[in-house]
């Protein structure tokens, strides 16, 4: 191993130590760990190690492509982290995959096998209340140094903690039924849930009244989570004006693909007809055709445009019950394979699921989207550094994922009814992301002159990002509270199909070979991606 590679890894051990709820989702494995210090102290504390890991970086040789490529990506990730921790954005105060998200998803990914796995369990559910008070702190030492989230994410994370408060864990107690930890447990699940409920009252009545008014986040910000989520600069008035342009694209083929569902319909007819005929009732049949779809597109693509590693060749489906999430997301192995790579599917309240439109998540959330490319990265062996195995750069990650359901469509796989029409609509919802994203946060005109506001945006989201209903608010939500993730699909679906040109020009190209190099690189930033991707042997 060479000096940068150590490094890497040493890297990937200090930080999990220091923040064990995110390192346990992503993966890593390095002992069971019950909390992650989410007060003042513990934030300083990662920021100390991302400098000193800069600093020793700065004296290390670097010989060879491998050690360029893991001392490129550590340093360009650490830089962007570390100019992040700088912000109130760092807290993570948003409505959906926030600090509160990342609490309650590390007790579902903990293995619930044997009494030692449930000891950890009650562990980390005992460890909810003192995380949660350390965020709190964290909040305040924010609000008196005038730098406030908005408003509106402290009281849809207040609205959000209730709802946590209300039971989230109990299936718990129900699957581990009477073993020797059950009064440990439901001692472990009350107190959870009353620290959830405490977060709320801190929120609506404490924070929120100090938080301020203003979504956006102005230019400053928007340009540090920009280079977070696309490990490259934006400019964000070329962006904006291709946003607007891609969707105008996306809606001309979805007009032609409702003339062939029915002949002179509108899109509102085309949905509603397929609402009509193409779902199914109940959560059962809702699993049992998500799971179906995943097997298959493992099956099918298996030695003809990937090669995909043995560890791999399962995804499983779960469904994700009490998550106010608007959109399906995955978890990939861990690190040592124990723990299969997942899709989670949150319900939204629903008992008929349409299932037209979500084939092509099905694609985005696992083969051959996020569970293929995270996969990768996990059974690389040496060939990445330990970093590069558990980091990521949205607009690489994401990007492939949309990358994933262009190349689905291409290899003919929307053959059921109403299912194209689905993948176009997830295209435009993801181009509308793009302009409300940068429209919010930079206060951008719309098209009209007009501004945007919470329902603008919406409206857009609906009626021209075509999203389902049920996923309008809480994925407007999402936006506001987390500048420039939501840019970070389209962008870098526009890297990876530039990529995949440059790359045709070579009269030795050959698409399997070319996914499965591409892959093995792990993550890179939109800095260097289409040079990157095009040069591969």
């Amino acid at each position: 191993m060479t000096p940068v590679f150590a490094l890497c890894a040493r890297y990937v051990t200090d930080s999990a130590a220091l923040d064990p709820i995110a390192a346990g989702i992503r993966g890593v494995v390095d002992g069971f760990v019950d909390a992650t210090d989410y007060g003042p102290d513990g934030y300083a504390a990662r920021a100390d190690l991302i400098r000193s890991t800069l600093a020793r970086l700065a004296e290390l040789p670097v010989t060879g492509a491998p050690d360029q490529r893991a001392a490129g990506h550590l340093r360009e990730r650490l830089e962007a982290e570390l100019a992040w921790l700088g912000t109130v954005d760092a807290l993570s105060l948003r409505a959906q995959f926030g600090t509160l998200d990342a609490i309650r998803d590390s007790v579902e990914v903990l293995p619930h096998g044997s009494d030692d796995d449930w000891r950890n369990v009650a562990a980390r559910l005992a460890a909810v209340p003192r995380m949660l008070a350390g965020w709190r702190d964290s909040l305040d030492a924010l609000l008196d140094r005038g730098m406030p989230a908005a408003r509106r994410q402290a009281l849809e994370t207040a609205a959000l903690a209730d709802r946590y408060g209300d039971g989230i864990h109990s299936p718990l107690l129900t699957e581990y039924a009477d073993g020797p930890m059950a009064d440990e447990l439901a001692a472990a699940v009350e107190a959870a849930h009353a620290g959830y409920g405490d977060l709320a009252t801190y929120l609506r009545h404490h924070y929120a009244p100090r938080a301020t008014e203003t979504d956006g986040a102005g230019a400053e910000r928007y340009a540090v989570g920009a280079r977070l989520s696309l490990g490259s600069d934006l400019d964000p008035a070329e962006a904006y004006a291709w946003g607007w342009e891609e969707l105008r694209r996306v809606e001309a083929e979805m007009a032609l693909e409702v003339d062939r569902i029915r002949p002179g319909a509108t899109v509102e007819e085309a949905i509603a007809l397929l609402n009509e005929t193409e779902y199914v009732v109940g959560t059962d049949a809702y699993l049992a055709w998500l799971q179906e779809r995943h097997d298959q597109a493992l099956v099918t693509l298996q030695g003809t445009h990937f090669d995909i590693a043995e560890p791999l060749r399962r995804v499983q489906v779960t469904l994700a019950h009490g998550s106010a999430a608007g959109s399906a997301y995955y978890t990939g192995p861990s690190e040592d394979l124990r723990r299969p790579g997942r899709t989670w599917w949150p319900l939204g309240g629903r008992e008929r699921f349409h299932t037209w439109g979500e084939l092509t998540t099905v694609f985005h959330e696992g083969v051959p989207g996020h569970h293929l490319q995270i996969g990768a990265c996990r059974v690389a062996g040496d060939q990445l550094s330990r970093f590069a195995k558990f980091s990521t750069v949205s607009g690489h990650s994401e990007g492939w994922a949309l990358y994933a359901e262009r190349l689905a469509d291409e290899l003919g796989w929307f053959t059921e009814r109403g299912t194209r029409l689905g993948m176009l609509m997830g295209s435009a919802m993801r181009a509308a992301r793009v302009v409300i994203d940068i429209g919010v946060h930079l206060d951008l005109p719309l098209p009209d002159g007009s501004r945007w506001t919470f329902d603008t945006a919406c409206d857009v989201l609906l009626r021209r990002g075509r999203a389902q209903p049920h996923r309008v608010r809480p994925e407007i939500a999402r936006y506001f509270g987390w500048p420039a993730q939501a840019i970070s699909y389209k962008l870098g679906e526009r890297a990876w199909l530039a990529a995949r040109e440059a790359a045709r020009a070579r009269p030795d190209f050959e698409l399997r070979s070319w996914h499965t190099k591409a892959l093995a690189l792990g993550p890179i930033g939109l800095d260097n991606l289409s040079l990157t991707l095009a040069e591969l042997d």
